[in-house]
């Protein structure tokens, strides 16, 4: 059957690989409809994704059918549609046994760690999927998106009154946005990409926005819109070690600080006068739990969370090796690229 390889950094190609086996005991067979391409990817491809191996055949954020269910599979049946929980855990480690199954200490999350989902057909664990009865294969390929972004703004837990800042208006940071708004505080989007911000004022209804210009105005902006507090929750989406270094400074005292993008450079923090004497929170987010995804369907299912502005881009299985490096470029306009496998 058909799939796409990353072979090497920049470098994809169109490959055949073996069709999968009937689907054991709590497993089950599915085709692989629609595939999002997220931050994973573009680092992967440019090179610049921490956990990421070569030769890999990428996809997480999949919009499935399935086709087959193997022994004591009861959640799902033939012709459910499913999002995708990409992140295989072993379900005995002490985080497992915790219920952390977000950081597993052996995860796997396809398309980065394993292959994933850039293929025809793939057998995955059943207690993966979640099914939607309402929403298209390309919506439920968007809910994996969401759910980091769900996952990261309940590490910062903002209340009703607080403030919220974004920094970085990508996907990931967009989807960090929708949960923000959910949470009743006050949400506030930094970017250096003035498109980006204007997609969040006009399509998600946020008009605080600061533009970074890099001449240091940023941290005055967000203190003239919070009354001199500066933010309550402060969420980097960056990926940038040097926003991540930045964002303490505009943090409130008593703040939390999440980050939930990844580098591999080193992040250097000024101790004493912004950390220690606010009395910071750091904390990481990684992926996103069971209950995050169960979540994001029923409020997408209830209106309360419109995705169809987030599509901006497709192609097919057969036109996205000559559209990706496209993808990685910001003026092309990028939110969200679907591909199509079907």
């Amino acid at each position: 059957m058909k799939a796409l390889e990353l072979t090497s950094p920049r470098r994809f190609r169109p490959v055949e690989i073996s069709e999968p086996p009937p689907p054991g005991p709590g497993q089950a067979l599915l085709r692989v409809h629609r595939i999002g391409i997220c931050g994973t990817d573009l680092g992967g491809f440019l090179g610049k994704m921490p956990f990421f191996s070569y030769p890999r055949i990428p996809g997480h954020e999949l919009g499935v059918e399935v086709l087959a269910v193997g022994a004591g599979v009861t959640n799902v049946r033939p012709g459910d549609r499913c999002a995708v929980e990409p992140y295989l855990n072993c379900g005995h480690c002490y985080a497992c046994r915790r219920g952390h199954t977000n950081c597993c200490e052996t995860n796997q999350t396809l398309g980065v760690m394993c292959d994933g989902g850039m293929c025809e057909r793939v057998i995955l664990p059943a207690r993966k999927l979640h099914v939607s009865q309402k929403l298209s294969y390309e919506t439920l390929a968007l809910v994996e998106t969401l759910a980091i972004g769900c996952h990261a703004v309940n590490r910062g837990d903002p209340k009703p009154g607080e403030h919220v800042l974004v920094i970085g208006a990508g996907p990931i940071g967009l989807s960090a946005v929708e949960f923000a708004k959910l949470s009743g505080a006050r949400t506030i989007v930094l970017d250096m990409n003035a498109p980006r911000l204007a997609f969040v004022r006009e399509q998600m209804g946020v008009p605080d926005t600061i533009l970074a210009t890099g001449d240091g105005s940023e941290l005055t902006r967000l203190a003239a819109l919070t009354s001199g507090q500066l933010a309550d929750v402060v969420i980097d989406a960056t990926g940038s070690n040097r926003s991540m270094a930045q964002a303490v400074n505009y943090c409130a005292f008593k703040g939390r600080l999440i980050y939930v993008g990844i580098t591999q450079a080193e992040v250097s923090l000024p101790h004493a006068p912004a950390l220690h004497r606010r009395e910071l929170d750091i904390r990481a987010s990684r992926n996103a739990l069971p209950g995050d995804f169960t979540r994001i369907i029923q409020l997408i299912e209830d209106g309360r969370i419109d995705t169809r502005p987030w599509i901006t881009h497709h192609a097919t299985c057969d036109t996205m090796i000559a559209a990706f490096p496209s993808w990685t470029q910001p003026e092309t306009g990028v939110i969200k690229a679907m591909v199509a496998m079907t």
